[in-house]
C-alpha cells in the first residue's frame, strides 16, 4: 500500500464515471471539479469500462481495498454493471447515486458484485427536495432507496448536504433513519470554497452539539476521524472537512476524474495528473506520483495567518517569472 509524505496510506479510490447528471443540485461541486456538466450524451473522453478496470487492476497491485463509483450520476453509464462485475476481487465496490435508476437496476448491480450504495436524500419534503435538486424525481428516489434495501445493498447510506436550505430538515431525517434498520444517515458539511456561495454555510458545530445532546453513544471512525452518533438506534455520521485539519490528516483517498486524471485532494484542481494513454505502466507511474505529491489541504496547503484566516501556504504559490 502506498504511503504519502504525511504517513497516510492510500486504501481507497473514488472513480467518477461521468460528470453528466439528471439532477442539478444547487450545492453540487462535481467531485471538486466545478460545474463541468454538458450534454447528457457520453463525451468522447469519458473513461471506457476497459480503462476503468485497467486502473483498478493497478490500484489492486498497491493494496487498495475499496472503490467508490461516483459521478455526476454514475448510473447514466449503461456499462456500470459490467464495470462492477469486472472490478478486481481484492477491491470492494460501492456506489454513490441520486437513486432514480435503482428501481430498475439494483438487483443487477447486486448480482454484479456491488456491496452497497449511498443515495443523496437532502429532504423528506418533496417541495424542499425539488428546490434543492431542481428535480421532481422525489418519488423515484424513495423507490430507489427501497429497491436498494430489497436488493440487499445495505446498509443504505443517505447523503444529506447540510446548509441553510436543509438544516431545518435534519431532525426529521434523524428520526427517519432511526425508524429504518437498513438506513444510515451521512450529514455532509456544505463546502462553500467549492460552490462559491459562502452565505449558504452554517456552523456545523451546531449540528454536532444537537446530536451529542440526543445520542445514546458517540464513536469516532478511523477514516477522517469522523464522529458517529447513535440516536434512538439510528446511526448518524458527520462528514465535516471544512477548515478541519484533523479530517485532512486522516484522508486515505485518491480520486479519478471522468477523463482519466488522478486527483490527490477533493479541494484542489492544481494537482491533477494524467494517466497518459492508460497503459498499466503509465497508470503505475501516475499513481505513485500522485501519492507522493499529496498534502493535507487544511493545515498544509491552506494555513492560518496571524488573523486566523485560512490562506494558501506560500510553499504552494508559484514564484512569478522575473519581469523583463
Amino acid at each position: 500500500m502506498l504511503v504519502d509524505g504525511f504517513g497516510r496510506e492510500v486504501s481507497q479510490v473514488r472513480v467518477s464515471l461521468t460528470d453528466r447528471c439528471n439532477f442539478d443540485c444547487i450545492y453540487c461541486h462535481n467531485e471538486g471539479l466545478g460545474d463541468t456538466r454538458g450534454p447528457m450524451a457520453p463525451r468522447e473522453d469519458e473513461l471506457s469500462a476497459d480503462a476503468v478496470i485497467r486502473f483498478l487492476e493497478v490500484a489492486a497491485e498497491f493494496d487498495v481495498e475499496k472503490v467508490k463509483f461516483t459521478g455526476g450520476e454514475p448510473m447514466l453509464r449503461e456499462d456500470l454493471e459490467e464495470i462492477v462485475r469486472r472490478t478486481p476481487d481484492a477491491i470492494t465496490p460501492s456506489l454513490t447515486t441520486n437513486g432514480t435508476y435503482l428501481p430498475e437496476r439494483a438487483d443487477a448491480l447486486r448480482a454484479a458484485g456491488l456491496e452497497r450504495v449511498n443515495v443523496s436524500q437532502d429532504a423528506l419534503d418533496p417541495a424542499a427536495f425539488r428546490e434543492i435538486t431542481k428535480s421532481g424525481a422525489y418519488n423515484e428516489v424513495i423507490e430507489g432507496v427501497k429497491a436498494a434495501v430489497e436488493a440487499d445493498l445495505t446498509p443504505v447510506k443517505l447523503n444529506m448536504v447540510v446548509f441553510d436550505r436543509t438544516v431545518e430538515h435534519v431532525p426529521e431525517m434523524v428520526d427517519y433513519v432511526a425508524e429504518n434498520d437498513h438506513f444510515r444517515l451521512q450529514l455532509i458539511e456544505y463546502m462553500p470554497e467549492l460552490v462559491e456561495r459562502p452565505e449558504w454555510a452554517i456552523d456545523i458545530d451546531r449540528v454536532h452539539d444537537w446530536l451529542a445532546e440526543r445520542a445514546d453513544r458517540v464513536e469516532v471512525r478511523e477514516m477522517h476521524h469522523r464522529n458517529r452518533y447513535y440516536v434512538n438506534g439510528g446511526m448518524v455520521e458527520i462528514v465535516d472537512p471544512v477548515e478541519n485539519e484533523d479530517f485532512c490528516a486522516n484522508c486515505h483517498r485518491v480520486r479519478v476524474t471522468p477523463d482519466g486524471k488522478l486527483k490527490g485532494c477533493l479541494n484542489r484542481t492544481d494537482d491533477l495528473r494524467s494517466m497518459g494513454g492508460l497503459s498499466k505502466d503509465e497508470i503505475r507511474t501516475a499513481f505513485r506520483e500522485t501519492v507522493e505529491n499529496r498534502v493535507p489541504y487544511y493545515g498544509e496547503y491552506k494555513v492560518q495567518n496571524e488573523d486566523d484566516e485560512w490562506v494558501q501556504n506560500e510553499r504552494y504559490v508559484e514564484t512569478p517569472l522575473p519581469s523583463d
